[in-house]
């Protein structure tokens, strides 16, 4: 039985499909948008994408997640 993805994940099916970008090509924009800020982030893919709030807040959520982890020791 497949484990059922929750948290920011769990947006990622239907962002796909809405927007038609996979999420590591999402994920390669705000990386290198030049921002780092979660808001602001958030506020420069509503406006410059056109993505909806939560759909915006999800791919920053776990980008910036991610990107934590990997400078983690």
């Amino acid at each position: 039985m497949a484990e059922k993805v929750s948290g920011p994940a769990s947006y990622f099916p239907s962002i796909e499909k809405k927007y038609g970008r996979p999420i590591s090509e999402w994920k390669e924009l705000i990386r290198g948008s030049g921002l780092s800020r979660h808001g602001e982030l958030v506020t420069w893919l509503k406006q410059e994408h056109e993505l909806g709030h939560g759909h915006a807040n999800a791919l920053v959520a776990h980008t910036l997640q991610e990107d934590r982890s990997a400078g983690s020791p």
